[in-house]
C-alpha cells in the first residue's frame, strides 16, 4: 500500500462518476436510472476503497500515515495528503454515508437528477479532501469549494424558501471564513510554509497565537454552528432535501470541530488555554439555550437541527476541557452524532415522503401501521437522548467527564442538557409514532420499503455497535489524541515557564 496513492484515489474517485455522468446525455426515465446508478456505484466503491485505509492503518502511529506530497503551487505550497486516527474515522463516515444518501434520494429527487448527482459526487470529494490535505492551502480549497454544491443542493432541489436558505448557508459560511484565510497568510509570512506537520511544530508568538485563533475560530464556529452564529442551521436543515439534511449535519458539521482539533489546539495552545471560558460558556448557552428552542419547535426537521446545535456545544466543550476523557468524548460524539442525527433526517424523508409534510401535529399513531419504521425511529431517538447501550452515551458520558476535571459548574449545568434532550426528543415521538391512528391520510401508510431498509438498518446496526463496543473507535484515536494532548500540555508549561522568568 505504500505505493499506492490510497488517499488521492478515495478524494478523487466520485470525480470520475461525475464524468461518467456527464456522458449521459439523454433525458428519459431510463437515463435517470443509468445516473444514479453510476452515482450509487460510485459511492459504494469509494467507500470500499476507505476501508483499505482503515486495514492498513497502523494504530499505534500517533503520526500522518499514508503520506503523499507532490510540488503544487511552489513556496512551501505542496499537494500534502495523509491521515491520522483523528482524520480517518470522518474519512470513514463520509464514504459510508454517501452512498446512503444516493439511495435515499432515489425516489424523492425526480427533476435535474444528473445535476443533483453530479453535485453529490463533487461534494464527496471535497469533504473527504479537508479531512486529508497536510497542507492549509490546500485544506482551504476543499473546506471552502464544500460551500458551492451544498448551496446548490439547497439552492435548487429545496423546499420554498431555498434561495433564502442557501444564501444564508453561504455567507455565513463564507464570511467565517474570510479571517481565516487573513490567518493562514499571516502563518505563512511567519514560518514560511503552508506544510500542516510542518506548523504543528512551529511555535507561534503568544501575541500573534491570539489573533490567529480568533480568526480559525471564526470560521470554525460558523461550521459547527456554535451560538450565536448558528441561526443559518435550521433554515439550511428544513429547505434542504433529506440527503442534503444528512450530509449537512453528518458530515460538513463535524469540520468545525476537525478543525478545532487540527489546529486551533495544536498550533495555538496558549490561546485555547486563554479562550477555554468563552469557549465554555458559549457551548453551555447552546446546550441549554437551543434545547429549549427544540421543544418549541413545530416542524420536525427544525426540531433536530436545533438538537444539532446542541450536541455540537458537548463537542466544543469536550474538545476545549482539553484532557484525554474530553476529547475522546468530542471525537465519539461526532461519529455517533454523524449517524444519529442522519438516521433522524432519514426518518423524516421517509414519512415526507408518504405525506408531504414535516409537521409534527399532521402525524400520530403510526406504530399501528408502520412498527418497523416506529422501532428503528425509537433506536435512533434514544441514541439522540443519550441511553446507554446506544453511541449516543459514550460521547455525552465522556465530555461531561472531561468537563467536570476541567471546570466543575461547567460539566453541571451542561448536564441540565441531557434532561432538555430527552424532553424534546422524547416529545417527538410520542406525537409522531404513538397513540391511536385517527387521521384518515395516515390510515393507508406502508412501513419501510426494502430501499428504506438498507439505509436505515445499517445504522441501526452501527448506532447499537458503538454504544456496545466503543472500543473499537478510542484504540483509533488513542495514539493520536494522547500525542495532541502532550504537545499542547508542553507548550503550555513551557508558556507559564517564559513568563515565570
Amino acid at each position: 500500500m505504500t505505493d499506492w496513492p490510497i488517499l488521492s484515489t478515495v478524494t478523487f474517485l466520485p470525480l470520475v462518476g461525475a464524468f461518467l455522468i456527464l456522458l449521459i446525455r439523454d433525458d428519459s426515465e431510463a437515463a435517470r436510472r443509468n445516473i444514479r446508478a453510476v452515482a450509487l456505484l460510485t459511492t459504494v466503491f469509494t467507500f470500499i476503497v476507505s476501508i483499505f485505509i482503515w486495514i492498513g492503518f497502523d494504530y499505534n502511529n500517533p503520526g500522518f500515515q499514508m503520506v503523499e506530497q507532490a510540488n503544487w503551487i511552489g513556496g512551501g505550497i505542496s499537494y500534502h495528503m495523509g491521515v491520522d486516527g483523528i482524520s480517518m474515522l470522518f474519512v470513514i463516515l463520509t464514504t459510508l454515508l454517501m452512498p446512503i444518501s444516493i439511495l435515499a434520494s432515489w425516489d424523492s429527487i425526480q427533476t435535474k437528477v444528473k445535476a443533483y448527482m453530479i453535485a453529490f459526487l463533487v461534494l464527496e470529494t471535497l469533504m473527504i479532501g479537508v479531512f486529508c490535505a497536510l497542507d492549509l492551502v490546500l485544506f482551504y480549497v476543499f473546506f471552502e469549494g464544500g460551500l458551492i454544491p451544498m448551496f446548490i443542493i439547497i439552492g435548487v432541489w429545496g423546499g420554498k424558501r431555498r434561495v433564502y436558505a442557501s444564501f444564508k448557508f453561504f455567507l455565513y459560511t463564507l464570511l467565517g471564513s474570510v479571517l481565516m484565510l487573513l490567518a493562514i497568510m499571516a502563518m505563512y509570512w511567519d514560518a514560511g510554509t503552508t506544510d500542516i506537520p510542518t506548523l504543528l511544530a512551529h511555535k507561534f508568538p503568544a501575541s500573534m497565537q491570539t489573533w490567529l485563533w480568533l480568526a480559525f475560530f471564526a470560521s470554525f464556529a460558523v461550521k459547527m454552528p456554535m451560538w450565536p452564529v448558528h441561526t443559518w442551521l435550521p433554515d439550511a436543515h428544513v429547505e434542504a432535501p433529506t440527503a442534503g439534511s444528512v450530509i449537512l449535519a453528518a458530515i460538513l458539521l463535524k469540520m468545525g470541530g476537525y478543525g478545532f482539533l487540527r489546529f486551533s489546539l495544536p498550533m495555538f495552545p496558549d490561546a485555547s488555554l486563554y479562550f477555554q471560558p468563552l469557549v465554555f460558556a458559549l457551548s453551555v448557552i447552546a446546550i441549554i439555550y437551543t434545547s429549549l428552542v427544540a421543544l418549541m419547535q413545530e416542524d420536525m426537521k427544525k426540531l433536530i437541527a436545533y438538537s444539532s446545535v446542541a450536541h455540537m456545544g458537548y463537542v466544543t466543550m469536550g474538545i476545549f476541557a482539553m484532557n484525554a476523557q474530553g476529547i475522546q468524548g468530542s471525537l465519539f460524539q461526532m461519529l455517533s452524532h454523524g449517524l444519529v442525527s442522519g438516521a433522524l433526517f432519514l426518518c423524516v424523508g421517509v414519512v415526507y415522503d408518504r405525506m408531504h409534510t414535516r409537521e409534527i401535529a399532521a402525524y400520530g399513531g403510526l406504530v399501528n401501521n408502520m412498527p418497523k419504521y416506529a422501532v428503528a425511529f425509537l433506536i435512533f431517538t434514544m441514541a439522540n437522548v443519550g441511553l446507554p447501550g446506544t453511541s449516543g452515551f459514550v460521547g455525552e458520558f465522556l465530555t461531561l467527564i472531561g468537563a467536570f476535571r476541567a471546570n466543575t459548574w461547567v460539566a453541571l449545568f451542561a448536564a441540565s442538557g441531557v434532561i432538555l434532550s430527552a424532553a424534546y426528543a422524547l416529545w417527538l415521538y410520542r406525537k409522531v409514532v404513538f397513540g391511536a391512528l385517527t387521521k384518515d391520510s395516515l390510515k393507508g401508510l406502508l412501513d419501510l420499503s426494502p430501499r428504506e431498509k438498507a439505509i436505515i438498518y445499517p445504522l441501526v446496526v452501527l448506532t447499537i455497535f458503538f454504544g456496545v463496543y466503543p472500543a473499537s473507535v478510542f484504540d483509533v484515536t488513542a495514539a493520536s489524541v494522547n500525542s495532541l494532548i502532550s504537545n499542547i500540555t508542553a507548550s503550555i508549561d513551557a508558556a507559564h515557564a517564559v513568563a515565570a522568568n
